[in-house]
């Protein structure tokens, strides 16, 4: 069968039968009962459950970093020499106001 052709058919089909302007029976009683019985979505529980699954994610980074403090490590001279150089570095400001009174 021939595509144009059946267009042409259902085109002069369709135009042969105008739609009505009537409304049916009962539509707008329909349309509004089902906007009703949809469930409307809230904002508050979507941030809340958001927020819940954040505050787990925090508490869990939280124990990770705890048990990572205290977690006993081998300090090393180069340790020791890196703290006592970092102290004499912040303390140089100190130290240098302190003579010239």
């Amino acid at each position: 069968m021939n595509l144009v052709d059946l267009q042409k058919k259902l085109l002069n089909a369709a135009r042969a039968h105008p739609p009505s302007d009537a409304v049916p029976y009962a539509f707008e009683q329909r349309i509004m009962a089902r906007l009703r019985a949809r469930p409307v979505e809230d904002a508050a529980l979507w941030w809340g459950r958001a927020l819940w699954r954040a505050a787990g994610a925090c508490v869990a980074v939280s124990l990770l970093l705890g048990v990572w403090i205290y977690l006993p490590f081998n300090a090393t001279a180069s340790d020791s020499s890196f703290s006592q150089e970092l102290e004499q570095t912040m303390l140089a400001a100190v130290d240098d106001t302190d003579e010239t009174w």
